[in-house]
This record gives C-alpha cells, structure tokens and sequence, in this order.
C-alpha cells in the first residue's frame, strides 16, 4: 500500500531524513517510533504532501507521491492527523466533523454516527464549540474528524501526548477497533509500550534514519528498546 525508499528530506541546509525506507501493506498497524528530532513527524509530512522529500521515492498504491498535492492526496484517503490536535476552536464540534467530510459527495450521517459511537462524549458536546472542550476531547474531536474523511491510510501523529491516563487508554481503545475494523494505520507514538502492544510491526528512527525494525512483539522483546526507551516511557511507573 504505502512504499518509502530511501526517502531524504532537507530544511534547508538540515538533513532532516536520511534515506528512510518503511513500508506499510493494506490492513497493517504500523508504528514510528523514537525521541523527538528523530524524524517521526517529517516522515508523515511528506506522505502528506506537506513537505518535499530531496530524494528517494514515494509511493501509495503505485501512485507516486513525490510530486502530488496534499489535495490529491487526501484524495487517494491518505489522511494526517497532525500532532497537537488542531481543531477549529470557534466552530462547534459538529461542525468541526462536518469539516472533515468536505470533500466528501455522498451522505455522511452514518459516519458521524460512528464517531460518535467511538467518542460517545463528542455527541453530549455537539453543539458545543472546540475551543471549549478539555484536551482529551480536543483529540478525540480531531481524530473523529480524520475519520469523517473515510480515510484509506489514518496518520496519527502523538495522539496521546499530554493526555491523562485514562484519556490514553480511551484514545488506544479506540485505534484497536479501528484495526479490528480493517484500517490500515501508521502511528506516531512516544507512549512505547501503548505503541507496540496494537502495532502489527514498528520502526525505531534516530536522527533521521531507521535503525530497527520487527514485529511488534519483537520489538516489544528487545533490550536495545527496553534500555533506550521502555525504561522512561510515559506511564510505566519507571524513573
């Protein structure tokens, strides 16, 4: 489904990416992990046409993606959901979903029914506008209007980060029916051990290279992983 081959990606003079290769096949749950600056986030970017890879090659469905648009790649139902929720704050949370399906041409109701079945506190706010709602509802606001783009491939860039534990287990509750239900998702994530227990398999980037891959399990059983990142992970009780 998705193919990155030794992508490269320049800020300037920055080296951002360093011939990235990762590979996400229809129905998969894939994982980017590592601290930040390692290239998560950019790697995201340029499958969603925000940013120009320098080199290598980018491909969805046989489609390259190098030169297209993030319009028509959100056409192809590739959808970013960007870190840090970005919801629109004066408009209401329907109206923020109803967003979502912009593009859309066929009915919508039972898709914002679904969302709402996900995240039953989005439909008691409703009427409510973004910018009122408490981060944790913020995020679920922002991963139900990715949703109401039907995506093919959902990106989720750090979904749980700043939530409250019980919020993250609502958010992960939430990408393990999306997975059940068949879509195929790559997830930015420093919640590790969240990560690697839904993950199909998992890439660890450093400095803007991949230097460990496996399967989630795999990775899960590692000692490089334990040591360099299970010891500190967020709500793991571990200093």
């Amino acid at each position: 489904m998705l193919t990155l081959a030794k992508l490269d990606i320049h800020y300037g003079h920055v080296h951002a990416l360093k011939g990235v290769s990762i590979e996400v096949r229809d129905g998969e749950l894939v994982t980017l992990l590592g601290a930040n600056g390692a290239g998560k986030s950019s790697t995201l970017m340029a499958i969603s046409g925000i940013v120009r890879p320098s080199g290598g090659s980018l491909s969805y469905d046989g489609v390259d993606l190098s030169t297209a648009s993030s319009r028509q790649i959100v056409g192809m139902g590739v959808i970013h959901c960007p870190e840090g929720r970005r919801v629109f704050g004066s408009l209401t949370v329907q109206e923020n979903l109803r967003m979502g399906a912009v593009r859309r041409k066929d009915a919508v109701r039972d898709d914002l029914d679904y969302v709402f079945s996900l995240f039953p506190v989005l439909k008691d706010r409703m009427r409510q506008t973004a910018a009122t709602l408490s981060g944790g509802e913020q995020q679920m606001l922002a991963i139900g209007r990715a949703l109401m783009a039907k995506p093919q491939l959902l990106m989720l860039d750090e979904p749980s980060l700043g939530l409250a534990p019980i919020v993250v287990q609502s958010i992960f509750r939430v990408i393990r029916e999306l997975h059940r239900k068949g879509v195929t998702i790559l997830l930015v994530e420093q919640n590790v051990r969240q990560a690697l227990a839904v993950a199909d398999r998992g890439y660890v980037m450093a400095s803007g290279t991949v230097v460990m891959s496996g399967t989630g399990a795999e990775l899960r059983n590692n000692t490089d992983i334990e040591r360099a990142y299970l010891s500190s992970a967020p709500g793991t009780g571990k200093p």
